[in-house]
């Protein structure tokens, strides 16, 4: 029974600390943490190969807390350190993506994928601690993922050979993305996006005890379906976005959710939820895989081409609606009643829908203003000429395309 009650307390905190914790390193991104530093730090970047190392490294640490820690203050230690580690790895993940393929349609491609490695891990890490923790405890799920995330670190110290690299352009800095209309669009999409299922994950399985009674079998294999159809809706709408545009795949992805919403309360059993779960985790996929690279092409065409802060942006909007879910879900429920929490999100996501239309066609910079002066001459140093051909090849890295 205590376990049973911390977990439920590591759910909830964890969230809402993840959250908050990528928010605050994303926006620092790739900014130092004292302000003697910061002021030089918004001028050069230190590239996205040391970041994501010192994250992997983070979280090697974090899951070595998570085995050993018996009390709440070390777990929440733990769970604090995972979020950094995690912020670091994503935000410098998406940004290497974003450097290395210049070209729209292959970035989508690459992100799509990546976007699916999360679904993968949200797919594969309930069943594996459940196995894991009935056969053997809950240290060896974690020692196991500490080996993994050892394994990982190593490989990217001998491929990506990690290193501060101070050959960046000067971006722009947080304050100025902010300030941009079609990037506040595109990342409130992504919220506006995940929100319903960040509201579902901490309502819903209380709901279907009350409402029929359901197992714990069923409150978990609740959201397999929309943890399977995102994966299956990343990979697809990484290039299909961008042929179809992804101010359309956006749009389409946050009317399907709003309909997936409606639909949830009048399901009688688990078998009913599986057709709006599976719709609502594809459009899911269809949004994110859309909006990711999108908000990396805002950044090439009205601002300069380094994505570190534009992916901080956007990971805070994805990990700001699982910060909003359980904090509202639980007051909602209590005042209105789960239906009509659903009935409110679903409508909020009706009206968000279509402002996509502005994401059609965004104008560039250079109809404003011009670039920094500096910045271009870098930018064009990372395109060379061999006989004939162009091959792209990302500064700071040891292969080439």
């Amino acid at each position: 029974m205590q376990d049973s009650s911390n977990c439920g307390l590591r759910n909830m905190d964890g969230l809402l600390n993840i959250a908050h914790t990528r928010f605050g390193i994303g926006l620092q991104f790739p900014e130092n943490t004292t302000p003697n530093t910061r002021r030089r730090a918004s001028r050069m970047g230190i590239g996205y190969t040391m970041p994501m190392f010192g994250g992997f490294c983070i979280m090697f640490l974090s899951t070595l807390v998570f085995a050993f820690g018996e009390s709440f203050p070390v777990l929440w230690l733990a769970r604090a350190l995972q979020g950094v580690g995690s912020a670091c790895t994503s935000t410098s993940g998406m940004g290497m993506l974003a450097q290395a393929y210049p070209d729209d349609l292959e970035r989508g491609s690459a992100m799509g994928i990546a976007l699916g490695g999360l679904a993968l891990g949200v797919l594969v890490g309930p069943p594996y601690g459940g196995v894991l923790y009935e056969w053997s405890g809950k240290e060896l799920p974690f020692i196991l993922l500490a080996l993994l995330a050892l394994a990982d670190g190593s490989m990217q110290f001998l491929v990506l050979q990690p290193k501060v690299d101070r050959g960046e352009p000067e971006g722009s800095t947080i304050k100025q993305l902010a300030k941009d209309p079609y990037i506040i669009v595109a990342a409130g999409a992504i919220t506006i996006g995940n929100l319903g299922i960040a509201m579902l994950e901490p309502s819903l399985p209380l709901w279907m005890m009350e409402s029929w009674g359901a197992s714990s079998l069923e409150r978990g294999a609740a959201f397999l379906p929309a943890s399977i159809s995102y994966l299956i809706g990343t990979n697809i709408f990484g290039p299909l976005a961008h042929k179809m545009g992804r101010w359309l795949s956006s749009m389409i992805g946050l009317l399907v959710i709003g309909f997936c919403l409606l639909s949830i309360p009048s399901a009688t059993s688990v078998t009913g939820l599986i057709i709006p779960h599976f719709c609502m985790g594809f459009s899911i996929g269809m949004i994110d895989a859309s909006m990711f690279p999108l908000m990396g092409w805002l950044v090439d065409l009205r601002h300069v081409g380094v994505y570190g802060s534009i992916y901080a942006i956007a990971d805070a909007a994805f990990c700001f609606a699982f910060a909003l879910g359980p904090f509202f879900s639980g007051p909602l429920v209590r005042s209105v009643g789960f239906p009509t929490m659903l009935y409110l999100i679903a409508i909020i996501n009706f009206i968000y829908a279509p402002l996509m239309f502005l994401l059609r066609n965004p104008p560039s910079r250079g109809e404003t203003e011009p670039l920094p002066a500096n910045a271009q001459a870098v930018l064009e140093e990372r395109y060379e000429k061999i006989e004939g051909s162009e091959i792209t090849r990302a500064d700071g890295y040891q292969y080439d395309y």
